[in-house]
């Protein structure tokens, strides 16, 4: 009987430091920037065969140029909880410049496994995007999956609806604590 106990103990200690690891993962991009695509030219986010062709899903960009002053998010790949803020994402150029002209609602995106047969974009619910380029989040995004290989955060258009899922900034200087193994594998 202290056999089986001290058994059931272990596997209890075990997995209860597996889930405590698993939740310590966080990935965290210090800044935003904003894309930086001619007017009218697309820059999209996707996999690519070896000519450079986009195959799979494709994220198309903004139909401007964007810029940010500051910003940042956090997601934590066990958990889900998630928080982006964004200050100045602005246009450069056209009647719009130094404004977020007619977008009013933007959307922050998790991209895991990119081309993979795990890939997956998680979106945040809508935010106010603010005429000076300001918005944020504070909350969960669902159905992350065990693993998230090389993570982008996009923020994308969500109003008005003719520019639905363009995506105008994109989370930069990425950094992971916790385990590692959401980060690893070749399943993509």
């Amino acid at each position: 009987m202290k056999t089986v106990l001290a058994g059931i103990l272990t596997l209890f200690v075990i997995s209860t430091a597996m889930a405590t690891s698993a939740s310590a993962q966080t990935v965290r991009w210090r800044q935003v920037v904003g894309v930086t695509t001619a007017q009218g030219v697309d820059n999209p986010i996707c996999a690519t065969d070896q000519q450079g062709n986009c195959i799979g899903n494709i994220i198309h960009s903004g139909t401007f140029a964007w810029t940010t002053r500051s910003g940042g998010a956090t997601v934590n790949l066990a958990t889900g909880a998630a928080s982006f803020h964004v200050e100045g994402l602005v246009i450069n150029g056209t009647q719009f410049s130094g404004t977020a002209g007619p977008i009013a609602q933007v959307e922050g995106t998790l991209v895991c496994n990119l081309g993979g047969t795990m890939e997956a974009f998680l979106d945040t619910p809508p935010v106010n995007l603010s005429l000076q380029g300001d918005a944020s989040f504070n909350g969960r995004l669902t159905g992350i999956s065990g693993n998230c290989a090389n993570p982008l955060f996009l923020i994308r258009i969500v109003n008005p609806a003719g520019a639905l899922g363009r995506w105008i900034a994109t989370g930069a200087g990425r950094t992971t604590t916790g385990p590692s193994s959401f980060f690893d594998g070749d399943e993509n």
